[in-house]
């Protein structure tokens, strides 16, 4: 439209232009005054759409700026919105765990038998980066109920928090820091299809207990543990250590166990700890003696050291005795409880995943040590570890029983298959 005003205007002009040079037909066209004001009146038209034009440009430039800012905050929205989904995908994940382990055990001999012995599954939650829950459950010998050979037992379930990066503190069922097996089962782990008699009779493992545990590093290659728990309730079972376990099942907590654990890495695969543990009366004052207190001492080498290139050498040694004050106790000889074992073994790794592993081990316990009676327990146990895969493994052994009472040896051939995850 302005384009066709200004045209219009142009030829006013010229017409104007042409009248004034010919001064022909002057009567019939307007007068100069009557152009100025016709020129004056298009000139108004022209700068009235101009100023209409521009308040138009102005709000379509403003109309622009406003669709780019919200273009802006949609894809900033849904930037975030994908930031907290993957988020939430990667915290739900990674906060909640689970695992387990697994073995099935042949044992010839005497009992010819087969035994799914433990399916444990762990269950964990980390709530942030200081607060964690840890659980396992068990289940031994397939089947459990009234009559069963089996049972359902929860072994852990504690919370942990660390109080600064080289303390944390952990408050409720958890394993006793004790000995080599008691904390690291898993079938993997350990040479043998059957765990040691040693930790199990003198330990005993697998034990835990209710309590608060605190635990830190002071340097890098020393660290400590001390708990106070619940402790061990012997009424009725002649001060046997392992039969005074009571699972954290409505047990009796009348008196309060102390244990202290004291860990040395002297060198990458190698480790020395001791454990020491006091308990002013096993029988949670149910006992014929007034107070039964007892001592518990414990200490061992774990040593997993490579060799050569595919080689690696190791070494087990554990020593550990309780010592129980109470006359009853002194009567049946349990007043000293002890046993040790040593078990070299050797590793070769095939390959990435493949490794085969042989052992021996000799282990001697008595729980009725404090007489002149000899009843001591000597087996000889050597074999061999087969790992398909870093976390299965296929073992076969073959144990000698050396008894003081012969009727209770069985000499016999044990298979085995585990696994963790």
């Amino acid at each position: 439209m302005t384009r066709k005003l200004l045209k219009t205007t142009a030829s006013a002009l010229a017409i104007t232009f042409a009248f004034s040079a010919t001064g022909a037909l002057a009567q019939d066209m307007p007068s100069k005054e009557e152009m100025w004001k016709m020129i004056q009146q298009q000139q108004e038209q022209i700068k009235k759409l101009e100023a209409i034009v521009g308040v138009t440009t102005q709000k379509v430039e403003e109309t622009a700026v406003k669709v780019a800012e919200t273009e802006k905050k949609v894809e900033a929205t849904g930037a975030a919105l994908d930031n907290v989904a993957v988020t939430a995908s990667a915290g739900s994940s990674n906060a909640t765990t689970i695992g387990g382990y697994a073995e099935l055990h042949y044992n010839g001999g005497d009992a010819d038998q087969i035994d799914l012995h433990r399916f444990v599954l762990f269950l964990g939650h980390e709530f942030n980066d200081n607060i964690r829950f840890f659980s396992e459950l068990e289940v031994e010998h397939s089947i459990a109920g009234e009559g069963q050979v089996g049972e359902v037992e929860l072994e852990q379930a504690y919370v942990e928090m660390d109080l600064n990066e080289n303390t944390r503190v952990s408050v409720g069922q958890i394993l006793i820091p004790v000995g080599i097996l008691n904390e690291t089962h898993e079938p993997p782990t350990f040479y043998g299809v059957e765990r040691n008699n040693v930790e199990k009779n003198i330990v005993p493992a697998t034990w835990w207990e209710a309590g608060v545990k605190l635990s830190g590093n002071l340097t890098e290659s020393f660290s400590y543990d001390l708990m106070m728990h619940s402790g061990l309730d012997t009424t009725g079972k002649d001060y046997k250590i392992r039969s005074g376990r009571q699972k954290v099942g409505k047990a009796p907590w009348k008196n309060t166990a102390f244990t202290a654990r004291a860990s040395w890495q002297a060198m990458p695969g190698v480790e020395f700890a001791g454990t020491f543990q006091y308990q002013d009366d096993i029988t949670q004052s149910g006992g014929l003696d007034q107070s039964a207190s007892a001592t518990l001492f414990e200490a061992h080498a774990n040593v997993e050291r490579a060799v050569s290139d595919n080689g690696t050498f190791g070494l087990r040694a554990l020593f550990a005795q309780w010592n129980v004050n109470a006359d009853q106790a002194d009567l049946l000889g349990r007043d000293t409880q002890r046993g040790w074992y040593i078990e070299p073994s050797y590793k070769i790794t095939l390959d990435d995943q493949n490794a085969v592993g042989f052992f021996a081990r000799y282990s001697v316990w008595d729980n009725e040590a404090g007489d002149s009676i000899d009843s001591a327990y000597k087996q000889t146990n050597f074999g061999v570890n087969y790992w398909p895969h870093k976390n299965v493994v296929l073992k076969m052994d073959y144990q000698i029983d050396s008894f003081a009472s012969e009727s209770k040896e069985d000499n016999r051939l044990n298979l085995g298959v585990g696994l963790y995850f």
